[in-house]
This record gives structure tokens, C-alpha cells and sequence, in this order.
């Protein structure tokens, strides 16, 4: 395979399999991603990644699974063994809205030499705690950044970014439905 197939470290021939794959079957497109979790103590809880539903069959990630852990800072009581939730949002959004500029830029033949991307997001945990009704218990506010090394003019770039699963849930909300079973 010569490197003009290669854009931005994506197989652009494979990638334009996929997406015929997925115009020509449309079920093949519907991905189901799972994930367990674990209370340990406190703040800690640990999540484990085991495999997912997409392309119509069964994939299993890892034989062992990725595990991916939570806490809170001392500050707000954890032991600080591990990023906290909201943290874990920031890092989900800033690579999700990464990875979907390099790939809509690679199917673009858009060629990105360097890109980095820095995310804050403010929040008041006066809602969290209960504290203020008024106050939204999430970011009131998320904003990032990205430095990007590539000719494409920057809102070719925005638009490829703009693809972003995370982004689009963040910015339009998902219904999520919490069930408890008592056992």
C-alpha cells in the first residue's frame, strides 16, 4: 500500500469500504457500546470494557478489557486515586471531537501535520450538592482549544470536528434512562 492512501495515520481506501459497507446496508452502521461498573469506596469506582455490537456482529475489545477508573480530588473528599467523572466528560469530548477532525480531514484528503487541543469546563457544585435549585448540577460552560498544523482554512476544520458523537451529546443532550434493581 503506498502512503498516498495513508492521510493523517488513516487507511483512506479502508475507510471508504467502511462507509460503502454502511450506504449499502444501513443496519451495519447501529453500534451498541457497553460498559460495567464497580464501586470500590467513597468517590472510586472502577469501569470495565469488555465489547460492543456494530458492523451487524459481536466484537470483544480486549480479552481482559479496558478498565478505565474514577475518584474525586481530595477536595471534594475522593483520595484522588484517579480523574473524576466530569474530568472523564472533558477527556471523552476533547478526543472524540479530535479523532472526527482527523478522520473527516483524512476522507477529505485534507492532510493535518500536528493538532493539539487543550478543554476546561466550569462548574458550580452548588447544584451538585443540592445547595442552590438554580444552579445546573453539570458545566455551565465547556471551551476548547485546538492548534492545528494543516493548509485547510479553519472552518474546513471546524466542520470535520463538527462530526464529533461526544460533541453532539453534549451540546444536544441524550435521553438516558437509570434503572435500579434492588439485590
Amino acid at each position: 500500500m503506498s502512503n498516498d492512501k495513508i492521510v493523517n495515520g488513516v487507511d483512506t481506501m479502508k475507510l471508504k469500504e467502511a462507509v460503502g459497507a454502511f450506504q449499502q446496508d444501513a443496519s451495519l452502521a447501529k453500534f451498541t457500546f457497553r460498559a460495567t461498573n464497580e464501586w470500590l469506596s467513597g468517590g472510586h469506582n472502577r469501569t470495565t470494557i469488555k465489547e460492543f455490537h456494530g458492523a451487524g456482529e459481536e466484537h470483544r475489545t480486549d480479552k481482559s478489557g479496558f478498565v478505565v477508573e474514577a475518584d474525586e480530588p481530595e477536595v471534594l473528599l475522593g483520595g484522588d486515586a484517579a480523574p473524576n467523572p466530569v474530568e472523564h466528560l472533558l477527556t471523552a469530548l476533547v478526543t472524540c471531537l479530535t479523532s472526527s477532525m482527523v478522520y473527516h480531514a483524512a476522507a477529505r484528503g485534507i492532510v493535518i501535520k500536528q493538532l493539539e487541543a487543550s478543554i476546561e469546563g466550569d462548574i458550580d457544585i452548588q447544584g451538585f450538592l443540592g445547595l442552590k435549585e438554580s444552579v445546573r448540577k453539570g458545566y455551565q460552560n465547556i471551551s476548547v482549544k485546538f492548534k492545528v498544523k494543516s493548509d485547510a482554512p479553519e472552518e474546513k476544520l471546524r466542520e470535520c470536528a463538527s462530526f464529533s458523537p461526544v460533541f453532539d451529546v453534549v451540546t444536544n443532550g441524550t435521553k438516558v434512562d437509570v434503572a435500579i434493581e434492588k439485590g
